[in-house]
């Protein structure tokens, strides 16, 4: 080491490869001294102008400012802050262009100055070998001292190291034609740059410092000599002219004699490079306290009448710079912030300057020309032999093209330093430069995804494992724990259960246990499914038996008629009231299945009835072909007969009903199940009474539909079937007029002494009745209007108008029925007291049961004479319309009247039957 530090002092130097030397330049602007230019009317201040992270805002918008003024806050690694360059108002914060060869907008404080340039509060630091290693870090790094050769990176990272540094070099070479900044810095200000080595000095301890600067800067050279001559441990060195010797890596193989492994930095071997900008910014940061606002800018170019170095504010737009030196712009004028090697061109001129800006160069097409169209290369190596890294351009071009990443990294794509010198040597005038720039920007972030990737890939796996150690511990709490030692007591009570265990039956005998349970479940599931099936023989015994016991019953009470026992009267009404509640709930039941045998029989009754009237309906509703006038009156005589049969069957059901509550009426209190037996009875009777009234309406209704489907020849049919209807009804009111008169009587020859009562029950029946009457001549009168007012032409209407008739003869008596068992239910609710009502209103529904059988039995022998007649008058009626279709009118008159006398005779009827 003390033979290099020799060699070094005498002044030796060991070239690195490649290299050129391209014209400098460099006389233009160092013509005349640093000025300093007027205030601008604004300020572009961007956030970023370092490598690393930006800072926290401290400011916002319309807030006054002083020079010196930090706007932003360090708060991560590698960031450093910014200041306000001069005192004035932030009248804006937003994104604007950067100062980049893609001019990205970054976020950027607009400064307006007051023209009063008024300084923040300053604290120099006069002896800076009083303060701390931490003290002057925090100084520098508050003060956003960044590096201003070009990179930008933060000098307290670097002042900072944590690696021995043998050489601290300072890289006063200025290698890049035009660019003249560090020259005339050295010239003017060599005394505050020593001053900034011995601070960093301070920091590092180095074991010599070496200041390299080119042999065409004489008058700087001679400035830092004369500056460093009391310290014996800074060393000025001379190098050769040549680009681009201001490399980092090229000058520490310059002055050294070491290279910098691929991939590495100085640090790792020792050595420690900064710029002479920098070292400056440091002297006036620690000694005057004044952050980097400002720095040395050259302005040149043959568009620039007055070129030169001038000290520019941060963030003043490059317009400004060029307005100042006079700037006369020609066609497709070029503006480069950089020098012609490594600057690029800028999209526009309102950028503002920032921390790493050296240089602004406004050439005319003959200083700097286009450059020409990429031509094929010609492999002349040219690219190689000039390249200071030892690279191969051409493969690296190869490579970039096709995006061969790994193959780049291979030839180690990021040792280039992007000199440029192997474009500017190359022939066929290939951007080689530019495809290293894009295909390193590529990599990166193909990098950066991977390193996403691999984060997410550690935190799934931490994720994982984490999961499984809560599942295993999950496992592990609900494991039991190992059994102590178990004591003499329970191992005794264990070898006893095992002894039990061993003298348990053979397993024959368990089978045959297992064998007999399974044979009681069979005989048990038997057992169940046979008394599912009911079995009506001794039902029907007990049924022949009350039959006989009623009519031996009904006898002696012919014989002993006269002088009934009051007690047995009032036992009689009881029991016959109970009887009617029992079938009317057994009615609203009936679908419900229940557990007495009896109401099992009921249903399967009542079951086989609806299947006989459904299969008698269906029978009945099959479709039939036009018919002529022999299959009319077959069907005619049909319903006829229908009719009459449904008529007995309500006569001999009403007589059984009589039968049936004599018998109840009869019986003691010690008979109660005798009684509620004959109820059971009467109710399948009376349902079973309903159910064939109802069959029997439907084949009405069938018969009528086969009338309705008749051919237009059969027109008069469906007039006569009309007029039956009517008759029929009209029959029915004066049936029951007298109904209610025998009813009368009967109920006021029952109990004398209670004539108030009866008087109460007759004229609740007369009520009825009237009802009744009511509703069924509503339905004559409107049947007899339709029949009046249908004509041959309308004979389909006439037959709709008869099944209407119908339909509502039928509701009318289905309303009647409904009444009479309200009538029931009401007398079942009285009390005893009022027995005697209920034996008036049980003699009164016998009575009208009864009597209605008899009148409809007449009606239906009446009927069968009068429709004989009205079918033979309606034959020749139809002869005389065939052979006289002129009188047709004459026919509807004769209707209408017939009508309207038939309409007169209903009401009469039921004004008369209202009166009684």
């Amino acid at each position: 080491m003390e033979k290099l530090i020799a060699q070094i002092k005498q002044g030796k130097v060991w070239p690195f490869p490649g290299g050129i030397h391209p014209p400098g330049q460099k006389t233009i602007s160092t013509a005349q001294a640093i000025t300093r230019l007027p205030l601008p009317d604004k300020l572009v201040v961007p956030l970023k102008q370092h490598i690393g992270a930006n800072g926290k805002l401290l400011v916002e918008k319309g807030q006054q400012v002083l020079k010196g003024q930090a706007l932003t806050k360090p708060v991560a690694n590698w960031s450093v802050p910014i200041h306000a360059p001069t005192s004035g108002v932030i009248t804006d914060i937003c994104q604007m262009p950067s100062a980049h060869p893609s001019a990205l907008p970054e976020l950027s404080v607009i400064i307006e100055p007051d023209g009063q340039d008024n300084w923040c509060t300053l604290t120099p630091v006069p002896s800076p070998n009083l303060l701390s290693h931490d003290q002057l870090i925090d100084i520098i790094h508050d003060r956003g001292i960044a590096g201003m050769g070009g990179a930008g990176f933060p000098t307290y990272i670097k002042a900072d190291s944590r690696k021995a540094i043998e050489y601290l070099i300072v890289n006063a070479v200025e290698c890049e034609p035009y660019i003249t900044a560090d020259d005339v810095l050295m010239r003017e200000h060599a005394a505050g740059i020593i001053a900034g080595i011995e601070i960093m000095q301070q920091l590092l301890t180095p074991t010599l410092t070496i200041v390299g600067i080119e042999d065409n800067k004489p008058e700087a050279i001679a400035a830092m000599q004369a500056a460093a001559e009391h310290n014996d441990k800074i060393i000025i060195q001379t190098v050769p002219t040549i680009y681009p010797s201001g490399g980092e890596k090229q000058l520490i193989k310059l002055l050294t004699n070491k290279e910098v492994p691929s991939g590495g930095i100085p640090a790792d071997i020792g050595v420690l490079v900064q710029n002479v900008g920098t070292l400056f910014a440091v002297n006036q940061a620690v000694f005057e306290g004044k952050p980097l606002i400002e720095r040395v800018i050259t302005v040149t170019g043959n568009t620039i009448h007055n070129p030169g170095n001038v000290w520019a504010l941060l963030g003043t737009e490059i317009k400004h710079l060029l307005d100042c030196q006079g700037f006369s712009p020609v066609p497709q004028q070029r503006v480069v912030m950089g020098g012609p090697m490594m600057g690029f061109t800028l999209p526009t001129v309102r950028i503002g300057v920032v921390k790493t800006t050296n240089c602004i160069l406004a050439p005319d097409h003959d200083e700097l020309a286009e450059p020409g169209p990429e031509k094929a290369c010609i492999r002349c190596s040219a690219c190689a032999d000039a390249c200071p890294a030892s690279l191969l351009p051409q493969q690296l071009q190869w490579f970039a093209k096709s995006k061969e990443y790994d193959k780049l990294k291979e030839h180690n794509l990021f040792d280039c330093i992007e000199c440029g010198a192997c474009a500017y040597v190359c022939p066929s005038e290939i951007p080689l430069v530019q495809y290293y720039r894009v295909a390193k920007v590529e990599i990166k972030e193909q990098q950066a995804e991977q390193v996403k990737a691999e984060r997410a890939k550690e935190r799934f796996e931490l994720r994982k494992q984490r999961l499984e150690r809560e599942q295993e511990a999950r496992q592990n709490r609900h494991k039991r724990k190992p059994a102590a030692e178990k004591s003499a007591d329970e191992k005794q009570k264990i070898a006893d259960a095992l002894a039990r265990v061993k003298n348990k039956p053979a397993k024959d005998d368990d089978k045959s246990a297992v064998a007999a349970a399974i044979a009681r479940a069979k005989a048990k599931k038997q057992s169940q499914d046979t008394e599912l099936e009911p079995d009506n023989s001794e039902v029907a015994l007990e049924r022949a038996a009350r039959k006989e016991q009623a009519r031996k019953y009904k006898e002696q009470k012919a014989a002993s008629d006269d002088a009934p026992a009051q007690q047995d009267d009032k036992k009689s009404a009881v029991a016959a009231a109970i009887a009617r509640a029992k079938a009317k709930k057994a009615a609203a039941i009936d679908s419900e299945p229940t557990a007495p045998v009896d109401d099992k029989n009921a249903a399967v009754a009542a079951a086989v009835a609806r299947a006989k009237a459904k299969k008698a309906a269906a029978t009945d509703n099959e479709p039939t072909a036009p018919a002529d006038d022999k299959k009319a009156a077959v069907a005619a005589a049909i319903a006829r007969a229908k009719a009459k049969k449904t008529a007995q069957a309500e006569q001999a059901t009403s007589v059984e009903n009589y039968d049936a509550e004599s018998e109840a009426t009869a019986t003691t209190p010690a008979d109660d199940k005798k009684a509620a037996v004959a109820a059971a009875i009467a109710r399948a009777k009376a349902k079973k009474a309903v159910q064939a009234e109802q069959a029997t309406s439907e084949e009405n209704a069938d018969a009528e539909s086969e009338t309705t489907a008749t051919t237009p020849a059969d027109d008069k049919k469906a007039a006569v079937a009309a007029a039956i209807a009517r008759a029929k009804a009209k029959k029915a009111a004066q049936a029951e007029s007298d109904e209610n008169s025998d009813a009368e009587n009967e109920a006021a020859a029952t109990s004398p002494a209670d004539d108030k009562k009866a008087a109460v029950a007759a004229a609740i029946a007369r009520a009825k009745a009237k009802k009744a009457a009511q509703a069924e001549s509503d339905e004559n009168s409107d049947a007899e209007s339709e029949a009046a007012a249908t004509s041959p032409a309308d004979d389909k209407k006439a037959a709709v108008a008869a099944a209407i008739a119908r339909a509502k003869a039928k509701k009318a008596a289905q309303a009647e029925s409904d009444e009479n068992s309200d009538a029931e239910s009401e007398a079942a609710a009285t009390s005893p007291a009022d027995d005697k009502k209920a034996a008036v209103a049980a003699a009164i529904a016998r009575a009208k049961a009864k009597k209605a059988a008899q009148a409809e039995q007449a009606a239906s022998v009446e009927d069968d004479d009068s429709e004989s007649k009205l079918a033979s008058t309606a034959i020749n009626e139809t002869v005389n319309a065939e052979d006289k279709p002129k009188q047709t009118a004459q026919d509807k008159k004769k209707a209408a009247i017939a009508a309207a006398i038939a309409r007169a005779k209903a009401k009469k009827l039921q004004q008369e039957g209202s009166d009684k």
